[in-house]
């Protein structure tokens, strides 16, 4: 009980203690206040006393008028010298401002200038292209199918200057587009048919016969009369020869087709001929050997033998026939594509 009564006394102190330094804290804050409404009420007089004989000027104030008079003009003051800094920066950024318009009009101009290039070299391709496609039989109207107005270039040159000019560049620009896209159809159309053309090529005989193309050898003797070499009288040469003036140079099918003879001729010598399509026969004469058996598939390009002097040559050469059926054909009509493989 004794403990009890103590530790409750302990407890008053305490809490006496705590309260009594809260009332002093507010009384000596209280105290600051008054004295300091106090000092800031205090009369001041200001006189302003001229040099010449004029009544002298006095006003009454106090304390806390005059400190906010001076935060007043010192905040106009320092006011005044943001806004002039504001003032600076954005005179700054305007003048930044106007060197990228500037630019920007330059570029402007610049590509409005492509942009008429690019016109110019469109109508140029427009017009070859529909040369091209009047040569490869490809009539004019497959161009504008399913395409726009604008797509024969007709309106895309005869543009009308807007009041804006990056309008008018955009126009262009989806009327070019607008031609490109009906483009696409007959430029399919011009890739197919050649396809279809290189197959057709590649089933005729077209190429130079010695591999390497035209830059290898050269033609001896051409289709049609000539002075025999041997007897020399004049008669009817069936073929073309080449010469490399040495033995063993690469001699390659010039159309794709099926060998139908492989043999030894005492006139050509070893000799191979090709069946290919649509009638054609060629035959390579002279040979010096084989690299090919009779009834494969050869490939337009591919080695069938090498150039000899077999069966009556007075030198190292290749004899080239082409047939159509049973009918004898000068070959220098047919090597159309003389690259060669």
């Amino acid at each position: 009980m004794a403990k009890s009564r103590h530790y409750k006394r302990i407890e008053k102190n305490i809490v006496s203690n705590i309260l009594s330094l809260f009332g002093r804290v507010f009384k000596a804050i209280g105290l600051f206040f008054v004295r300091l409404f106090k000092a800031g009420d205090r009369k001041l007089t200001i006189m302003i006393v001229p040099h010449s004989q004029n009544k002298v000027i006095n006003f009454q104030t106090n304390v806390f008028s005059l400190i906010f008079g001076f935060v007043l003009i010192a905040g106009i003051i320092s006011s005044f010298f943001f806004y002039n800094f504001k003032v600076v920066d954005s005179s700054q950024e305007i003048t930044r401002l106007m060197e990228e318009n500037r630019q920007t009009l330059a570029s402007l101009d610049e590509l409005r200038n492509e942009n008429d290039n690019l016109l110019e070299v469109a109508k140029r391709f427009q017009t070859t292209l529909n040369q091209s496609l009047s040569l490869m039989g490809v009539t004019q109207a497959a161009t504008t199918e399913g395409s726009v107005q604008s797509s024969d270039l007709s309106s895309l040159f005869d543009i009308q200057e807007l009041s804006q000019g990056s309008v008018r560049e955009s126009a262009d620009v989806r009327q070019l587009t607008s031609y490109l896209e009906s483009t696409l159809q007959p430029v399919e159309q011009m890739g197919e048919l050649y396809k279809s053309r290189s197959a057709l090529f590649s089933d005729i005989p077209s190429i130079w016969p010695l591999k390497g193309g035209s830059g290898v050898g050269h033609i001896s003797m051409m289709f049609g009369q000539n002075v025999h070499p041997i007897t020399g009288k004049w008669y009817i040469h069936k073929g073309m020869d080449f010469s490399t003036w040495r033995q063993g140079d690469p001699i390659v099918a010039t159309a794709n087709g099926r060998v139908v003879t492989v043999a030894y001729d005492p006139s050509f010598g070893n000799m191979v001929v090709i069946q290919h399509k649509y009638g054609y026969y060629t035959r390579y004469a002279h040979m010096k050997s084989f690299t090919v058996t009779k009834g494969q598939t050869v490939s337009q390009g591919d080695v069938i033998g090498y150039v000899g002097n077999t069966g009556i040559s007075t030198g190292a050469h290749l004899h080239y026939e082409v047939h159509i059926g049973s009918e004898v054909v000068d070959p220098a009509k047919y090597i159309s594509d003389q690259s060669g493989n």
